[in-house]
């Protein structure tokens, strides 16, 4: 996979707010964990699982926040993962680490975000 031209393509797919684009990128079974689940969920692991629950998550974010426009700073590539960072929600850096399978689809993230 190239590391670099896939985290463009997540950014702009994100940046274009279009739910089917972002779901794209990751299996039907794939589970995030952020601090952002904790705060708006209340939800003590920050972790979701699956795209149905999570695509309702994303999709009421995106409506509080219409003007959402992430920023691509760097790209970093380990062994079946990779980390972006870039500047994200409310204005926070993020480093999200992804996990793929042998499809290059997301199986997991776990985000992490200054000020939090």
């Amino acid at each position: 996979m190239d590391a670099k031209e896939f985290a463009k393509n997540w950014v702009e797919a994100w940046n274009s707010h279009d739910m089917n684009e972002i779901l794209h990128h990751y299996t039907d079974d794939f589970e995030i964990t952020t601090p952002m689940i904790k705060m708006a969920l209340g939800i003590d692991t920050g972790t979701l699982k699956g795209k149905e629950a999570i695509a309702d998550y994303w999709s009421k974010a995106l409506e509080k926040m219409p003007d959402l426009k992430f920023e691509l700073y760097d790209v970093t590539k380990s062994v079946n993962s990779i980390a972006l960072y870039y500047q994200s929600v409310m204005n926070k850096r993020s480093i999200e680490v992804m996990f793929f399978n042998e499809e290059g689809l997301i199986t997991k993230v776990i985000a992490h975000y200054t000020d939090i």
